[in-house]
């Protein structure tokens, strides 16, 4: 089998397998939706566009992890054993990644939208604001996606992630946010071109470095 069927094949799987049990799921848009919730119970309105982008991204934070945590964590030794059988660690590694990417971007549009629902909407350039949005949902799922592979071969899997995406998610989440904060000001689009190729450069190193070292993993 190639690598693009083998990938193929392994997307169909997480889409299957989400879909019987849509507890996850369901169980990270409840998340979502109540963290805003709350935040409106607590605070009403927000009048200061910092403090509405960056109570956004915290929300997306513990969401993407939360969602992505279980990537390689709710795998069975049994199936991880199967899944060897049948198909290499780039496309295991490369398929999580993908999916990941697509379920980020659904919980990123459902969150932003019912954030500007509940919130009122200060973003002064929409659509720059949304390539931000996306741009990050992408990083968070590489990001997590790597960090959850190397925690599940630890005993103590939830620790260890949180102490191995503390330096990669900080930087990540700094640019982020200022990129998104140009959007919300409505800035020159041209001014947010160094932070642009910052998120796609920081991208392409987790994903490079995911294809390299996961081989080494999925042999233990």
């Amino acid at each position: 089998m190639t690598l693009f069927r083998q990938i193929k094949f392994l997307i169909r799987k997480e889409i299957m397998l989400e879909w019987r049990s849509r507890y996850a799921l369901n169980g990270i848009l409840l998340y979502v939706v109540s963290t805003v919730f709350v935040c409106y119970l607590s605070f009403k309105e927000i009048s200061n566009p910092p403090t509405w982008n960056a109570l956004f991204w915290i929300i997306m934070l513990f969401a993407s992890v939360n969602a992505i945590t279980k990537s390689f964590m709710q795998e069975s030794r049994g199936r991880q054993l199967y899944y060897y059988t049948i198909t290499g660690p780039h496309a295991i590694i490369i398929s999580k990644i993908i999916y990941n990417v697509f379920l980020m971007l659904l919980l990123s549009i459902i969150a932003l939208g019912f954030y500007t629902l509940v919130f009122k909407n200060p973003v002064g350039d929409p659509l720059f604001y949304m390539l931000a949005v996306v741009l990050g949902s992408i990083s968070f799922a590489s990001v997590f996606t790597m960090i959850s592979g190397i925690a599940s071969k630890s005993g103590n899997g939830g620790a260890l992630m949180a102490i191995l995406s503390f330096p990669l998610i900080i930087p990540l989440l700094v640019v982020l946010i200022k990129l998104s904060k140009n959007a919300l000001d409505g800035l020159d689009r041209s001014v947010s071109f160094d932070e642009i190729a910052i998120l796609l450069a920081i991208n392409v190193i987790v994903i490079t470095t995911s294809l390299l070292l996961f081989p080494f993993l999925w042999r233990e």
